[in-house]
């Protein structure tokens, strides 16, 4: 069989097994069948995880910097006694504090976000609660 005879074969087998199917129910329940929800976030998920975030940040915050004021001495007293490793140990002092100011940031935003999304979507399934609850009510007026 040449390759194009072959090709031609794959095409046709691709596309009956491709076909689009609309105006029917899907065949198996899963998260792509639209039957279930593929996501699920519960306040305690959330809580859980920020609470996580901010331990860490604290953590971090005490434990991060424990070495900065002998690390900086150490490497001004090298440098001052002409050795090119005071400069080398200055440079990974400051990368280091970079690095953990922005990991310290990165835990900041992940539990300030959490809790903020806990609140919104507490306040957004309140409005729904309400809102259900209205329409219960509305039914008895007509």
């Amino acid at each position: 069989m040449s390759f194009e005879e072959e090709w031609a074969a794959e095409r046709t087998a691709a596309a009956h097994r491709a076909s689009t199917r609309l105006n029917q129910l899907p065949g198996a329940p899963g998260p792509s069948a639209g039957g279930g929800a593929d996501l699920q976030v519960r306040q305690n998920h959330l809580g859980a995880i920020g609470h996580a975030a901010h331990q860490l940040h604290g953590r971090l915050l005490k434990d991060g910097n424990h070495a900065r004021t002998d690390t900086t001495e150490a490497a001004g007293g090298l440098t001052r006694t002409g050795f090119r490793t005071g400069s080398a140990m200055a440079t990974v002092q400051e990368t280091w504090a970079a690095q953990l100011g922005t990991l310290l940031d990165a835990c900041a935003h992940i539990s300030n976000h959490l809790d903020f999304s806990a609140a919104a979507h507490a306040k957004d399934d309140e409005e729904i609660r309400a809102s259900f609850a209205v329409s219960k009510i509305s039914e008895y007026f007509k």
